[in-house]
């Protein structure tokens, strides 16, 4: 695959541990990581004047991050036995136009910065949040998730591996990470695998 430069790809490995929580929720991990790395940028070009306050940082279930909605970067989850692979693509000087979701780079919003800056940041948030997953378990994970996330009430689309989709509002996280929409009928539903839109 060619990509651009100027953009960060980067993977991990995490050795799972007995007592980890599910493999799965490392998806939430990496989100927390890498929305306080990207978050530490563009507080930084706020403050030198580069960059538009407005343009609103949030994550979406379960590991897309988005900048004023569009979608600036995204996590892949790998595993193999006791081996997770965690990928990471931002979206730093380029980005590509998709038909079915908006898109955007940090450089459109005045960021300026070399993907090694991101990666090192990033390393370090990654490990530290980890740390606590294991130690603590994923109560601080998935509550600091809940507040790196659009507010309770944000209306959603998941569809479904099956082709079903499934539209209500968000609710928050189960105690596994799994997403919670509450139906126009008042049923909550619990999303563990779709793909989400903003509605």
């Amino acid at each position: 695959m060619v990509v651009p430069d100027g953009n960060l790809y980067a993977s991990t490995l995490v050795r799972l541990r007995p007592g980890d929580p599910p493999a799965a929720s490392l998806a939430l991990v990496a989100a927390v990581a890498l929305y306080e790395t990207v978050s530490t940028f563009l507080v930084a070009g706020i403050r030198q004047g580069t960059t538009d306050s407005s343009a609103t940082l949030l994550l979406k279930w379960p590991n897309d991050l988005l900048l004023a909605d569009a979608k600036l970067s995204g996590i892949l989850l790998e595993r193999a036995d006791d081996a997770v692979v965690v990928g990471f693509g931002v979206n730093i000087a380029h980005h590509p136009e998709l038909t079915d979701r908006q898109t955007t780079d940090l450089m459109v919003h005045g960021v300026v910065i070399e993907p090694a800056s991101v990666l090192d940041i990033l390393a370090d948030g990654f490990a530290r949040w980890v740390a606590r997953w294991r130690t603590e378990g994923l109560a601080p994970v998935r509550a600091r998730w809940v507040d790196c996330a659009h507010p309770a009430g944000t209306a959603l689309t998941a569809r479904l591996a099956d082709g079903d989709a499934v539209e209500g509002l968000f609710v928050g996280l189960d105690s596994d990470g799994a997403l919670i929409l509450r139906t126009a009928s008042g049923e909550r539903r619990v999303i563990h695998a779709a793909d989400i839109f903003l509605l």
